[in-house]
């Protein structure tokens, strides 16, 4: 029984390895906020997201990383799960906040946006 439901683990597993080495993954990072931004110093991601300190993410092996006009960060690599981890990694410093959006998103994701206090 635990063969045949982890066929389809490993077919689904074996074909990301597949698609990985001809096509490569990438994830788009976008940083949103007043004074937000990221820069590369060497194999370390630097991140400015409103707190006291600088935040330093380094960046390991097997993955490039570009930042384009410092709020749009994109991820590449072959190793599917290793581009996500990161992304959501970078994302976890600063998740996007639903009122007035500021914060790190992954491209594609859907923010829930709220509409805050009426004045009364």
């Amino acid at each position: 029984r635990l063969a045949k439901a982890m066929y389809g683990t490993a077919r689904s597993i074996i074909n990301g390895m597949v698609e990985g080495v001809t096509k490569g993954f990438e994830k788009n990072l976008i940083i949103n906020g007043v004074g937000f931004r990221a820069t590369l110093e060497g194999n370390v991601l630097d991140l400015a997201l409103g707190y006291s300190h600088a935040i330093k993410h380094p960046i390991p092996d097997g993955l490039t990383v570009t930042v384009a006009d410092q709020t749009k960060v994109k991820v590449e690599g072959i190793d599917k799960q290793m581009v996500g981890h990161f992304a959501g990694q970078v994302k976890k410093y600063y998740p996007v906040e639903p009122y007035k959006g500021k914060g790190v998103a992954i491209q594609g994701e859907f923010v829930r946006r709220k509409e805050g206090k009426k004045a009364g």
